[in-house]
């Protein structure tokens, strides 16, 4: 396997030296108990919370540390629990009460996307049998998959990622063993990546006694599923078309047209009272009685990667976690490079094994016959002019910034680079 190409000013730098003495110097770091089965969160955050990322990070009420030269904090922030990091480093520049418990919506399918996309082809297509389409919850978003028809495995994902479908999940999840196997293997995966506070119940995040996920927990599975192209790609997409049922025209003849679907990521597709947020490149929202509004997005401006989640305002305002969302973006993006972070996104457990394999190069590549994620560039569908799909504006897709080993576990240390993001259009 050949090396992969550096991305100028991000070079992956893994050695086991230097995992070795973060093990040693990273503080003692405990999980809290596993979750109640209560789907109705206090008002108030527990007491005692995890530690995972930093001792901070699990005391109650914001953590930052505003010494002088950093802007102040927004104040009109509502979110029972909202943290910002550094995408690339890991750092987490602000939070507040990052490792608080509570229902996801569907944002879990962040965690769903990067446990299954792996798993199919874009090409696989599948003919939907009534079986794929039970059990989905009263009252679930939908992107109006119909039985007896065939979609191919790059519809479905589209309509997971821009219309938060539960029946695509579905779909992908009997096509996956079921849905209790890809339970199952979300709760692993969400393990491996040390997202503790996470416990899958449903795969599409709808309410269900003891699914609970945390902010922390939220960008770290974000991070996570923003190595692999294809949901950055997905994530990333403002509209696309999507295929309807096949219907007999006015000839007899059976033809199966298409309808365009809008990705509901306000920050991403814009809305009456939000603009576009300039830089944004995903990447998922969600919402349900029980979790009201949660989201976590990813935005780059000025070559500085950010991830903000922000889970359930109190304030009823329209469009309210994209709002304060923005806000939290602003403050990052003036206080990077100023500010003291108060924790770190840990990195997945398999991390330190895969940098001590032997053949580990400078280059964060291992010997062996594991694949790598090839250098190329992927625009996110047409330009903007034809309002099919994306912002006109495409993703850089670089292979220098990550290394996928066979085994399956991503070969970084501490710091961890995200492929470029191109800027996306600003403000309008």
């Amino acid at each position: 396997m050949s090396a992969p190409k550096k991305t100028t000013g991000r070079a992956l730098l893994v050695t086991s030296a230097v995992v070795s003495s973060l093990a040693l110097t990273a503080p003692v770091s405990y999980a809290a108990p596993k979750p109640s089965p209560s789907t109705s969160p206090s008002a108030t955050p527990p007491a005692n919370m995890s530690t995972v990322g930093g001792e901070r990070l699990g005391q109650p009420g914001t953590q930052a540390n505003l010494a002088g030269g950093v802007p102040v904090l927004p104040k009109d922030l509502t979110a029972r629990s909202w943290v910002i990091a550094d995408a690339e480093s890991g750092d987490v520049l602000a939070a507040h009460n990052a490792h608080w418990r509570l229902a996801p919506a569907s944002t879990m399918k962040m965690l769903f996307a990067d446990t299954v996309l792996p798993k199919f082809p874009k090409s696989t297509e599948h003919k939907v049998v009534p079986s794929d389409l039970a059990d989905i919850g009263s009252g679930s978003s939908m992107v109006g998959i119909k039985e007896g028809e065939t979609y191919s495995v790059h519809d479905l994902w589209l309509g997971v990622f821009l219309r938060s479908g539960n029946d695509a999940v579905h779909v992908l999840s009997k096509m996956n063993g079921g849905i209790d196997n890809t339970v199952k293997e979300m709760n692993e995966h969400a393990e491996e990546l040390q997202a503790l506070d996470t416990h899958a119940v449903s795969p599409d995040g709808y309410d269900a006694p003891g699914q609970v996920s945390s902010a922390y927990d939220l960008t770290l599975i974000a991070r996570s599923g923003l190595q692999k192209k294809d949901f950055r790609e997905y994530c990333s997409t403002v509209s696309a078309k999507f295929p309807g049922e096949t219907k007999k025209n006015k000839k007899g003849k059976s033809v199966r047209e298409t309808f365009e679907i809008q990705n509901t990521n306000r920050l991403l597709s814009g809305d009456s009272d939000i603009s576009v947020y300039q830089g944004i490149a995903g990447v998922k929202n969600g919402n349900t009685t029980n979790a009201g509004s949660t989201f976590t997005g990813v935005a780059e401006r000025d070559g500085k990667v950010l991830l903000v989640t922000v889970m359930n305002p109190e304030k009823s305002e329209h469009n309210e976690v994209y709002k304060e969302t923005a806000r939290l973006f602003d403050w990052g993006f003036q206080a990077a490079g100023k500010v003291q972070p108060v924790g770190e996104l840990v990195p997945p457990k398999s991390a330190a094994q895969a940098t001590a394999q032997p053949g580990a190069n400078d280059s964060g590549e291992a010997g062996g016959s594991g694949d790598s994620e090839k250098s190329s560039k992927s625009a996110v569908g047409a330009s903007a002019a034809d309002g099919s799909s994306g912002v006109g504006v495409a993703l850089g897709i670089t292979g220098g910034a990550l290394v996928l080993l066979a085994a399956g576990a991503f070969l970084i240390n501490r710091r961890w680079p995200l492929p470029d993001l191109v800027r996306r259009r600003g403000r309008s």
